[in-house]
């Protein structure tokens, strides 16, 4: 069961503006991404569905976050069938995260009260989340050279409507403020905060600081 509500879930996300998003077969490095994370200042983590017995490490990792960070968020990414979404929020998913429209997950996440971030490319398909629940949904694909305007452009008509590109999102004073400029509520950063580099040569302290300085950055934009 979750331990927080989607309402819950969704405010902190557009408090610290931003999801690192991140998948590992070894739940030992997944344990050290979280508490390098969670140093720098993030709450609210995606593990993302996207390996064999990806369920079995989520469970571990959920059971560890809930006893060494209760302030910790964590939900699954990845997630393109209900009965996907079923079997992660019985291993304690905060939030689901889909990389497209899938209208069938909204009412297995709405019984349980647990945020539903669909996957969204045009705003007929944002109007159509909404009306199913979706406090926000998640731009992708995107891309830096036109996906800020897209959102902009939205957020005209749509004020209310509470936009998280992923994909194309770099932890920079530029990339940045192309999305929160544009009206962002948040991003979803994956390689570019947990990168390769940083998880081959188990550099968590590295990872602790990008975190700190990219939540900064995001604070300083705001302001």
């Amino acid at each position: 069961m979750a331990r927080f509500s989607r309402i819950d879930v969704a405010r902190i996300m557009k408090q610290t503006g931003i999801v690192p998003l991140f998948y590992h077969n070894d739940i030992t490095i997944c344990k050290e991404v979280v508490r390098a994370c969670h140093a720098g200042g993030l709450r609210v983590m995606e593990f993302t569905n996207r390996g064999d017995f990806a369920q079995k490490v989520f469970a571990e990792l959920v059971k560890f976050v809930a006893k060494e960070f209760p302030d910790m968020m964590i939900g699954i990414g990845s997630i393109v069938d209900p009965s996907a979404a079923t079997l992660f929020i019985q291993n304690g998913a905060d939030f689901i995260v889909s990389p497209l429209f899938n209208e069938a997950i909204a009412p297995v996440c709405n019984r349980r009260k647990i945020l539903w971030i669909p996957g969204c490319a045009t705003l007929t398909e944002i109007g159509r989340a909404e009306e199913l629940g979706a406090e926000v949904c998640k731009l992708f694909p995107c891309d830096p050279a036109t996906s800020p305007d897209f959102i902009r452009a939205i957020k005209g008509p749509c004020p209310w409507t509470d936009i998280m590109p992923t994909g194309g999102v770099e932890p920079t004073k530029e990339n940045l403020s192309l999305w929160f400029n544009a009206g962002a509520c948040c991003v979803g950063m994956g390689s570019k905060l947990v990168s390769k580099e940083i998880i081959i040569s188990r550099s968590f302290d590295l990872l602790a600081k990008k975190a700190e300085d990219a939540v900064q950055l995001v604070r300083e934009i705001r302001d």
